[in-house]
């Protein structure tokens, strides 16, 4: 993927939302450049480990919170649930949470949960909900987010993949 600002739907002039929601607010699905190329708001959640944040993304409905949920069961903080917020920071893009939305996720089904909110910190792995891995072995692939170059994988649509996850965000990729 290229920048997020020159992707289908990356952007929307002041005040045009079909859905009728203040120009301020996102739409679902789509990022949204707030201020500048320094910082961009996503319909996506976002947990870390060890200081390192893993962004979960995908439409409504792919299972982020309930991914979410499983990595804060192995140990990982909730840094954003449905709306995170991207600023640049020294070595990369850095996930943070709305002031709304701190210490709350989504249980679907159930209703919103408390969770203890985790600070800010750098992406070092973005997990795409909406695209299937086909792959066994599949490429190493980045995306592009505020101008830095970030691993991207696609979900593979195992049941293990919290657990993959996790060990990403403790050990990284081998070289």
């Amino acid at each position: 993927m290229g920048d997020p600002g020159k992707e289908a739907g990356a952007s929307r002039p002041a005040g045009a939302d079909p859905g009728g929601a203040a120009p301020d607010a996102p739409r679902r699905g789509a990022p949204r450049q707030d201020g500048g190329a320094g910082r961009l708001t996503l319909h996506a959640t976002a947990v870390a480990l060890d200081g390192r944040a893993l962004l979960i993304r995908g439409p409504s409905g792919s299972g982020k919170s309930a991914l979410a949920f499983q990595l804060m069961a192995l140990g990982a903080g909730l840094i954003a649930d449905d709306l995170v917020i991207l600023t640049a920071g020294p070595t990369g893009p850095v996930a943070a949470c709305p002031p709304a939305g701190a210490g709350r996720i989504e249980a679907r089904g159930i209703g919103i949960l408390a969770a203890p909110a985790h600070p800010p910190c750098t992406v070092a792995l973005v997990f795409d909900r909406g695209h299937r891995e086909r792959e066994r072995m599949p490429p190493r692939r980045s995306t592009a987010l505020l101008g830095f170059p970030v691993p991207l994988v696609h979900d593979p649509g195992t049941g293990d993949v919290a657990s993959v996850l996790y060990h990403y965000l403790r050990f990284g990729p081998a070289s």
